[in-house]
């Protein structure tokens, strides 16, 4: 699904030599024979209408009751996965988007497509740890402040995307 939206014409690259475009939207013979990497973020979910209202009406106490519950679970040695999950899965909840890392790699006639690599477990830990649990808590109150506000919205709703990345350094 992602592959084939990466091989439409409207994605695809220009190759600009001496200032002018020479492919005129379509991809070149020398960039077809070049590896290139290109990481993308692909957002499933239902409309934009639809997110709004969802985020305004339910995501905004549904997202608070999630984020509470996930951090009294924090607390719990236990429940600590299962709290740190939920935390990482508040902006679905929130918007019911869900956004994930890809890297598409093309090699000639070749395309691939796999997950963005995650930084090292023990790393993503300690951060945790130290600093993630009580940044994400002020990070996203922060958040639902600016939802709740409308005027902050799209600031708001891209500070929760970028809630996984606060609370665990996830991608």
């Amino acid at each position: 699904m992602i592959i084939s939206k990466w091989l439409q014409p409207e994605n695809r690259f220009c190759v600009m030599k001496d200032g002018k475009d020479s492919s005129r939207g379509t991809i070149s013979r020398e960039f077809m024979n070049m590896k290139t990497v290109r990481r993308e973020q692909y957002t499933e979910g239902p409309g934009c209408l639809v997110q709004l209202l969802w985020t305004l009406f339910v995501g905004l106490w549904l997202g608070q009751i999630w984020a509470a519950v996930a951090w009294v679970l924090v607390v719990s040695i236990i429940g600590m996965p299962i709290g740190i999950k939920m935390l990482n899965t508040l902006p679905q909840v929130v918007s019911l988007r869900k956004r994930e890392a890809y890297i598409v790699t093309r090699d000639r006639n070749q395309v691939s497509s796999r997950r963005a690599p995650q930084v090292n477990i023990i790393f993503r830990a300690l951060y945790f740890l130290l600093i993630g649990w009580w940044l994400s808590a002020l990070w996203i109150e922060a958040t639902f402040a600016l939802i709740a506000s409308f005027i902050g919205l799209p600031l708001g709703i891209w500070m929760l995307d970028r809630v996984p990345l606060i609370v665990s350094l996830q991608r």
